[in-house]
């Protein structure tokens, strides 16, 4: 199975992400948890993106850097706002010559990292660039491995009259690597954004806390801070340096 180049990613969702995901986070509550978390000091978004959060975070007046591996993705970006500083950059290696209140990454961009080392480095590089008493905060669904036999994926998002969203992919059980697209089945033409990476629980990220030197502080179902239970799918995990 070739694995996900996150490059391609930016290049073909850049120019209609924030159309396709309007609606679909909590914006509002992950700023405001977010700037309570930062307590006025400067904030670090790896996979930054359109800056669905740190352009917000800048206009409440904190100090933002994003850091992307896609020109493309941070193109849209720089359209919106210069009060963001922006970085290209694999967030797994990328060093900032400064210290940060928090770093995070939001909405399962931990997942497009390939493998477990990757994962692991990026626990240790956020560990990194955070002051002490900084927090690594992180987003994402609650990953769960393929059963035996059960390794593909298939999903319908959204039907309109003229319009047609679906989801194809498959897991592959030994390295948890998801390969996937989104498809748009329109009258002028199909258009196809991919998506994969790594599924990881969040079991395996208090592991890789460890590794980096960080410690489990919070973890919440969502941005209003719910409990995080079985039936919960999605966790916030603030991690504590």
């Amino acid at each position: 199975m070739a694995e996900f180049d996150p490059r391609l990613y930016g290049a073909r969702w850049a120019e209609q992400y924030d159309e396709f995901h309007a609606g679909m986070m909590d914006d509002d509550g992950a700023v405001a948890t977010l700037s309570e978390l930062a307590d006025g000091g400067p904030l670090l978004e790896f996979g930054v993106g359109t800056g669905r959060l740190a352009v917000p975070l800048a206009e409440k007046g904190h100090d933002v850097v994003g850091v992307d591996v896609s020109e493309e993705m941070l193109a849209q970006l720089t359209k919106k706002t210069d009060a963001v500083t922006t970085v290209v950059g694999d967030m797994t290696t990328v060093r900032i010559e400064r210290e940060f209140a928090v770093a995070y990454i939001a909405f399962n961009s931990i997942f497009v990292l390939n493998t477990q080392q990757d994962q692991v480095d990026l626990f240790r590089n956020a560990a990194a660039h955070l002051r002490p008493g900084g927090r690594f905060v992180l987003e994402t669904a609650v990953g769960a491995t393929a059963k035996p036999g059960d390794t593909s994926r298939f999903k319908v998002f959204k039907v309109e009259a003229d319009r047609l969203t679906v989801t194809a992919g498959v897991v592959d059980p030994v390295t948890q690597l998801y390969t996937g697209t989104w498809v748009v089945l329109e009258p002028n033409g199909t258009k196809f954004y991919p998506i994969g990476g790594r599924h990881v629980t969040h079991g395996e990220m208090d592991l890789m806390a460890q590794l980096a030197g960080l410690e489990l502080e919070h973890r919440w179902s969502d941005w209003q801070r719910g409990e995080f239970t079985g039936n919960s799918t999605m966790h916030i995990s603030v991690y504590r340096k």
